[in-house]
């Protein structure tokens, strides 16, 4: 009964969001969703698996060059003033948190240095300290900060470029809707069929901090677990189709951006590194995949990729 409960826990602070490690493929898209017809139109290039150990160890894959190079420039991450930087950060996460990864895109893109505590869902162990017994929790110079969108709101007032010039009421407006609307729609996804939760749970035991007995439980206890939850939240949400809510949620994303590489103009605000940091870690599950391949978000993912690059992660 312990381990049931230890699973469920698993279950609610993971959010509905998980990651895989599949192969990871490099694609241009141009598919489209017709919200009147409800149908998707689909024209992908698809290549070969890479290879490159530079983009394993960042955690993500580039798109391919080809890709690349005629749909985008690279673009190149915020530089912080040295004297602006926090001296130590820690993060306390679990790895396919999707809230973890909101705050994970944020570090990487300012290229602020940070250290990672993987904490076990199941004992929390690494958090007994705290009072709050979710993550993130993030320790700044000394200072305890919560909640994902907390978090990054204190990190940005210590960093926040003096000639920032975004729209502070449309990054409100769409960095709620992630919170509000875009997460609730990747659980019913990620864990729609048993294969598909399998799927993900085979990369939350590879990469979370299990001991080796808990591993075998947590992989098919959770990924069952997940399945059934997953169908309850579909309905808690009013969720029909599960991908047609995951395509509409990408093309309404899409539509925000109004022919803008980012909704920050030339460079992501936190409204694009929120909506990149809860996608990162789905990207190369099925879900993901069928994401990018059947709507027009291929294009801006592959930006965000090019634009947080590899990780500011240093070891702890």
């Amino acid at each position: 009964m312990r381990r049931i409960s230890g699973i469920a826990a698993i279950c609610r602070a993971m959010d509905g969001a998980a990651a895989v490690s599949v192969p990871q493929y490099r694609t241009s898209t141009v598919a489209r969703y017709s919200a009147s017809s409800s149908k998707y139109s689909v024209r992908s290039n698809w290549y070969q698996p890479t290879r490159t150990a530079a983009h394993a160890v960042a955690g993500s894959v580039l798109f391919s060059v080809a890709a690349t190079t005629l749909t985008e420039e690279v673009h190149a991450k915020e530089a912080v003033p040295p004297e602006l930087r926090p001296k130590d950060i820690v993060l306390y996460q679990y790895e396919a948190c999707p809230f973890c990864n909101k705050v994970k895109a944020f570090l990487d893109y300012y290229d602020i240095a940070y250290k990672i505590i993987e904490v076990n869902p199941i004992s929390k162990k690494e958090i007994k300290w705290s009072d709050y017994q979710k993550v993130p929790i993030v320790i700044v110079d000394g200072e305890t900060l919560l909640d994902s969108s907390d978090i990054i709101d204190k990190l940005f007032e210590k960093v926040r470029p003096v000639d920032s010039t975004s729209d502070a009421d449309e990054e409100s407006k769409w960095r709620k809707w992630v919170d509000n609307h875009l997460v609730h729609v990747l659980a019913p996804n990620i864990y729609r069929t048993t294969s598909e939760a399998l799927e993900s749970f085979e990369y939350i035991t590879s990469h979370g901090n299990f001991g080796f007995t808990e591993r075998f439980t947590v992989k098919y206890g959770g990924a069952a677990s997940m399945y059934f939850v997953s169908k309850r939240l579909k309905k808690k949400y009013n969720i029909t189709d599960e991908r047609a809510a995951l395509y509409e949620a990408a093309e309404t994303w899409v539509d925000a951006l109004k022919g803008r590489d980012f909704l920050g103009g030339s460079k992501p605000n936190l409204a694009d590194l929120a909506v990149y940091g809860v996608l990162r870690p789905i990207r190369y599950l099925k879900s993901g995949r069928d994401m990018v391949e059947n709507t027009h978000i291929g294009d801006w993912y592959s930006r965000m990729e090019s634009a947080v690059g590899v990780s500011a992660r240093i070891q702890a």
